[in-house]
């Protein structure tokens, strides 16, 4: 099970970042030859504007505990490491405007983290932020990378979106707001810069 699930992630981290490389359509030439499959698009053909810059603050809410958790382990370590090397947990946590629970409700992250790390809590992260409030609901952006927990300031890289984050690219800057040390449960507000059209 946990080799299957390991497999689907690899698939999944290899198809975001295919998907995220840009538009690709497949023709052949007039002499019927594969050199020509890549062609060069008008992003005004494609109803795309001009690109702009969009600055937003989220807190993301990884609850492991309860009956109600968000962030579930589906892969133990093999070893008893002392960063949890090996550890895989697939999220679901609220994306709120304040960093209270109660606090609205504008999205979803949604995908999976991994402590990746043999020296440090290092995590993997590949998650979709998917919004479901105002002209944003249906949109999402994909955050892929390192999140080394200890650091005070994060930096991830935003490789994709769609919806309106289509064509997406930026940066995240995660702090935690909060970490309950018995039960596990953690609030992270993400800085979001996202370039898109």
């Amino acid at each position: 099970m946990a080799r299957i699930l390991l497999l689907l992630a690899s698939k999944f981290i290899f198809l975001s970042i295919l998907s995220s490389s840009g538009v690709i359509r497949c023709t052949r030439g007039e002499n019927n030859d594969d050199h020509g499959f890549i062609q060069s698009l008008d992003r005004e053909s494609m109803g795309l504007k001009k690109e702009k810059l969009s600055h937003f603050r989220i807190y993301w809410h990884d609850i492991v505990s309860g009956h109600n958790a968000t962030s579930i382990q589906v892969v133990r370590p093999s070893n008893a490491s002392a960063t949890g090397f090996g550890i895989i947990n697939m999220i679901d946590n609220p994306l709120t405007l304040g960093p209270n629970l109660s606090s609205k409700l504008v999205g979803r992250a949604q995908g999976f983290y991994a402590l990746s790390s043999q020296e440090e809590v290092g995590l993997l992260m590949s998650m979709n932020f998917a919004f479901t409030e105002g002209k944003y609901n249906g949109s999402t952006i994909t955050v892929l990378g390192r999140n080394p927990v200890f650091n005070k300031v994060r930096e991830m890289p935003v490789i994709g979106g769609s919806g309106l984050f289509r064509f997406a690219r930026g940066y995240v800057q995660a702090r935690t707001n909060t970490f309950n040390l018995t039960s596990g449960d953690a609030i992270i507000e993400y800085t979001c810069y996202v370039m898109h059209y």
